[in-house]
């Protein structure tokens, strides 16, 4: 056990400050800002103002500027490292932020939403996993909607993760506790506009969005159920057993419904051996035992690099893939009903679950749409 820990730490923990929040010097310009609006159980921070790992029971709203820096790597945030100097042309810094009471919120978010196309007028909530600090959920929503070109106004819901390796109790517990307030969340941004709701969880994040759709359900709230206009799970921290028990109680789940898995996440395998299992939900190697429940689960393990825990987010080839393709317009049902994104896959088709095997190219350019997916269905 001992050995799995000091794993754990080699894996997930860096060397960057990880609390630490860089402003961007005054009358410098921001290079490509991405504005990202937060909702918090976090305590503030009663040195910094900024929320930090404590528990709140009270909501609170936040906005935040990101400037994101030239030439910044996809895939990648960086920081400065311990006692190393701010670099405005190699770091991640906030421009501008501000605390948000709940109307100040809602006008916020109809306002970000309102300026967009009309096919993009959808609100995208990031839920991020175990061991992350508040600023570092903060700037991955803004490199994804970066690198990503997510078709939609990004919003952040930051639960009280301690952001530390050896805390997974804690931030199990932590999770569990935030339910409230990402249904709160999800409730204030219905109320901001009348486009659809996507809720995008990461890590332990989707264990805390699953338990949120099932208490949502419970509830008896259809109209807010339908409001919702998919979910996405990357590499879920979630038995599977305990998946198929809230997608049961939950009904009919929002579709489209996509897992993004990949049997490299070594974050994940450590996860499983640590509960005694074979594989978590987000490295899971056969789509039966998901089967009936209405899920999309696309593969992404020819990708994975590194720990491969967000291989989605992190990988430069599979972002300049999804990005070329518009796949992640498709994943998230903004195109044509029941369209499947045109990759270089594998696709299998289970009785009501399909799997989606991603490939590499070599040359992207020379690629025609589509000629590259072989299909494949399981009785």
């Amino acid at each position: 056990m001992r050995l799995l820990f000091i794993c754990l730490i080699v894996l997930v923990a860096g060397c960057a400050d990880r609390d630490r929040i860089d402003r961007l010097p005054e009358g410098t310009t921001a290079h490509n800002p991405r504005s990202v609006f937060i909702g918090t159980t976090r305590a503030l921070n009663s040195q910094t103002g900024a929320p930090g790992y404590l528990r709140d029971t009270t909501l609170r709203f936040a906005h935040y500027e990101v400037a994101i820096p030239p030439d910044s790597p996809a895939g990648r945030v960086r920081l400065p490292r311990r006692n190393q100097p701010f670099d405005p042309a190699l770091h991640f810094a906030v421009s501008d932020a501000a605390i948000l009471s709940p109307a100040e919120y809602r006008r916020g978010v109809a306002r970000a939403i309102a300026q967009r196309p009309a096919a993009q007028r959808e609100s995208i909530i990031f839920v991020h996993g175990f061991n992350t600090s508040f600023i570092e959920g903060v700037y991955r929503v803004a490199q994804l909607d970066n690198d990503l070109s997510l078709p939609g106004v990004m919003l952040h819901y930051s639960w009280p993760s301690l952001g530390a390796p050896l805390a997974y109790a804690h931030d199990r517990d932590s999770a569990l506790f935030a339910r409230d307030g990402l249904e709160q969340m999800i409730r204030e941004t219905a109320a901001a506009t009348p486009g659809r709701v996507v809720i995008v969880g990461h890590s332990m994040g989707g264990h805390l969005v699953m338990e949120v759709l099932r208490q949502i359900a419970i509830s008896g709230d259809r109209a807010l159920m339908n409001r919702l206009g998919g979910v996405v799970l990357i590499s879920p921290d979630l038995d599977v057993d305990l998946f198929r028990m809230q997608a049961n109680r939950i009904g009919a789940l929002p579709q489209p419904f996509l897992l993004v898995s990949s049997q490299r996440d070594r974050i994940l395998q450590l996860s499983a051996r640590l509960t005694g299992q074979r594989e978590r939900l987000g490295n899971l190697s056969d789509p039966e035992a998901i089967d009936g429940l209405g899920v999309t689960m696309l593969d992404v393990s020819a990708f994975s690099t590194g720990d491969g825990h967000f291989t989605i987010g992190s990988s430069p080839a599979l972002i300049q893939l999804l990005d070329q393709v518009g796949a992640v317009e498709a994943a998230l049902g903004l195109e044509q009903a029941g369209r499947l994104p045109l990759l270089p896959a594998t696709i299998l088709t289970l009785q009501n679950t399909t799997q989606i095997i991603l490939q590499p190219l070599t040359d992207t350019r020379r690629w025609p749409m589509g000629a590259q997916a072989q299909a494949a269905t399981i009785e």
